[in-house]
C-alpha cells in the first residue's frame, strides 16, 4: 500500500509560483499512477493532473483550467511526484491533494486508492 504526504503549499500573490510535492511510501509507488487533484471550500474535487507509473514521454494528462502552466513530474527513486505550479491565478486557490491510481489516465477522485491530507494553496489578487 502508499502512504502520501503533501508539502509546498502557502499564500502568494497572483503570478506567482509554488512547488508541491507528495512524498510516498510503500513498497509499490512505482506501480502507481499518481494524480493531483484540488478542492476549494464549497466545491467538488477536481481533478488537476496526472502522471503515469513510468513518467516517460506521452504519460501525463492534465485538466484545461491548469494546462500550460502547472507541470506534474515523479522521481521514483525518491518516491516523490512534484506539481509545478506558474503562472498562479486567485481560481487555484484550494486545497490541494495528490493520489494514487493503479490505472494511468483517470480523472475521477473514485478511480484512486489512496489520498494524502492535502496541502492549502492560496493566491491572492
Amino acid at each position: 500500500q502508499a502512504q502520501l504526504v503533501e508539502s509546498g503549499g502557502g499564500l502568494v500573490q497572483a503570478g506567482d509560483s509554488l512547488r508541491l510535492s507528495c512524498a510516498a511510501s510503500g513498497r509499490t509507488f512505482s506501480r502507481y499512477a499518481m494524480g493531483w487533484f484540488r478542492q476549494a471550500p464549497g466545491k467538488e474535487r477536481e481533478f488537476v493532473a496526472v502522471i503515469s507509473w513510468s513518467g516517460g514521454s506521452g504519460s501525463t494528462i492534465y485538466a484545461d483550467s491548469v494546462k500550460g502552466r502547472f507541470t506534474i513530474s515523479r522521481d521514483n527513486a525518491k518516491n516523490t511526484v512534484y506539481l509545478q505550479m506558474n503562472s498562479l491565478k486567485p481560481e487555484d486557490t484550494a486545497v490541494y491533494y495528490c493520489a494514487a491510481d493503479t490505472v494511468y489516465g483517470r480523472r475521477s477522485p473514485n478511480a484512486y486508492s489512496y489520498w494524502g491530507q492535502g496541502t492549502q494553496v492560496t493566491v491572492s489578487s
